[in-house]
């Protein structure tokens, strides 16, 4: 193995590392150290490839929108030629994953590594919501509302439903203990009811 390959498997290796960490104990537990000590390098050696702690996390965070737009897309796919079916198909899969990944959720929507941009993460992330922004269009094409503000309203209560749910605060609150109720609602909130 050449050492471009080596590096090129330590650098995954701590990406992999780094994915296991915060799907086990949350973006909290992402230190530096504790990811060169669980892939079995000195403390110093991530520096190598990643020259920045935000550098390191925003390559994790990526492997979940990867994860998150596979999982989003076969989601929408299943439901060809029906654009409300595939925005609830979306929502319904970005609501799954981050009340199944609570950890991984939260760092890839954190602000200082989407801001920061590092390995080119907004480019990952934004995809995902301009297929949301024309899913809405095509639900709702003569509303007059702005699809990118109405994708924006919609996104940002799928964020807060996931947030309480996963608080417990939203079961007690509603006295639900399913979110699909919610996600139905704040559909119909945002696009209208669905036509039957």
């Amino acid at each position: 193995m050449d050492e471009r390959e080596q590096d090129s498997g330590l650098r995954s290796r701590l990406v992999d590392v780094g994915v296991g960490l915060v799907e086990a104990e949350g973006a909290q537990a992402l230190s530096l150290r504790e990811i060169a000590r669980r892939a079995g390098v000195s403390h110093g050696a991530p520096r190598r490839y990643f020259p920045t702690h935000l550098a390191l996390l925003s390559a994790i965070a990526r492997r979940g929108f990867e994860r998150l737009a596979d999982q989003a897309g076969a989601a929408i796919a299943a439901h060809e030629g029906d654009p409300r079916g595939q925005l609830t198909a979306l929502a319904r899969s970005c609501l799954d994953f981050a009340l199944t990944n609570r950890g991984m959720f939260e760092l890839m929507f954190r602000h200082d590594l989407l801001e920061s941009n590092q390995l080119g993460l907004r480019e990952t992330s934004l995809p995902l919501f301009a297929t949301l922004v024309d899913l809405v269009a095509r639900v709702r094409p003569d509303s007059g509302a702005e699809p990118r503000i109405v994708a924006g309203a919609l996104w940002a209560n799928l964020h807060g439903i996931a947030q309480l749910w996963g608080w417990g605060s939203l079961q007690l609150a509603v006295g639900v203990d399913d979110a699909e109720p919610l996600l139905r609602a704040a559909l119909d909130a945002h696009l209208g009811p669905e036509a039957r």
